[in-house]
């Protein structure tokens, strides 16, 4: 085999892995878009029982400003800000993203919540949580902590001690076979590790592409594995696991750059704004300061008329006392006098 031949399987090997990636996170999205469904993984993830899926408020970020970086699901309830993200290849920069995330979220949050952040008065905060689907081919153990901290490195090459930003993700493995008690409590999420080990199985077996994921889905259906949305979307998830010929993939990274562009456009404009109305509210609290500042002097210069009169009385200088009403520097000349 020469080396264009051997260049061009390379490439066509990458789209056939970038898409058969891409389909277990678009797959998790749609599995896990219903309120049910995701009030339901919650539910078994937190050990609570709550029942309403209408008081979910879900807050999903599609997009984020890198190329192909997407987070799958975040929402609120309970007091908490939950974000759900499903890999399908080992990850330990996840916290990063994380922070990325979290940070666009709560930015939304305080927006929407109109919460002034500049007040003396303690603003809370939902707690957040970040939990990472994982379910690639490398072996991992059914939880991992995977931390921010660990991805700053001082001049020595040793991770930092003292930084002051934390961000942990949970990484649970939802392979078939790991997290057994998780998969009891959601079959859900159960019947998706199902679904995605029978795709394995069928595709590793050899033989055409399309055929095998096609049986895959039969057995799925037969099985009651995903079988409401296999029936009613059975084409659309067939075509999210069959890999992408090389100028679908190109077509996708070029709307994947577009989307990168204008999602930097909007969020340096977002930027622009946020800057311009926190040197307005800077702004108004200097003129505030100011006008503080001017009360307290006059209230200070009050006092101390209120002093000087005190000891006209005193001392009787009842004509003193009535000059000083008209007489700016005859008051001046007797507060000095007085040491006042």
């Amino acid at each position: 085999m020469n080396n264009r031949h051997r260049k061009e399987k390379k490439q066509r090997t990458q789209y056939e892995n970038r898409i058969n990636r891409r389909y277990k996170d678009s797959l998790f999205r749609k599995v896990f878009s219903d309120k049910k469904d995701l009030l339901d993984l919650y539910n078994a993830l937190n050990g609570t029982d709550y029942s309403n899926e209408e008081e979910l408020m879900v807050t999903t970020l599609e997009d984020v400003v890198y190329i192909s970086v997407k987070n799958d699901l975040s929402f609120l309830v309970g007091g908490t800000i939950n974000l759900y993200e499903h890999q399908s290849s080992y990850n330990p920069n996840m916290p990063v993203r994380g922070l990325m995330y979290f940070a666009r979220l709560y930015q939304e949050y305080i927006d929407s919540s109109e919460i002034n952040v500049f007040s003396t008065v303690l603003k809370h905060l939902p707690v957040p949580a970040f939990i990472v689907f994982y379910n690639g081919t490398r072996e991992e153990p059914d939880r991992t902590i995977l931390r921010l901290t660990d991805a700053f490195v001082s001049e020595n090459g040793k991770t930092a001690e003292n930084a002051c930003l934390e961000c942990a993700a949970t990484m649970l493995n939802i392979n078939y076979g790991h997290n057994f008690e998780l998969m009891q409590k959601c079959r859900r999420l159960e019947e998706y590790s199902l679904f995605v080990a029978e795709v394995r199985k069928w595709i590793e077996a050899g033989g055409d592409r399309k055929q095998a994921v096609d049986d895959a889905v039969d057995v799925c259906i037969e099985q009651g594995i995903l079988r409401d949305i296999l029936i009613r979307e059975r084409t659309a998830i067939v075509n999210m696991v069959l890999s992408c010929t090389k100028k679908q993939y190109e077509r996708l990274v070029e709307k994947e750059l577009e989307q990168q562009e204008k999602q930097l456009r909007e969020g340096k404009k977002k930027m622009e704004e946020q800057e311009k109305k926190m040197e307005e509210q800077e702004k108004k609290m200097e003129e505030q300061e100011k006008k503080m500042e001017e009360q307290e002097q006059h209230i200070r210069e009050q006092e101390r008329l209120l002093e000087l009169n005190r000891k006209l009385v005193s001392e009787k200088e009842y004509a003193l006392l009535e000059q000083i009403q008209n007489d700016p520097e005859l008051t001046q000349k007797l507060l000095s006098q007085y040491g006042i």
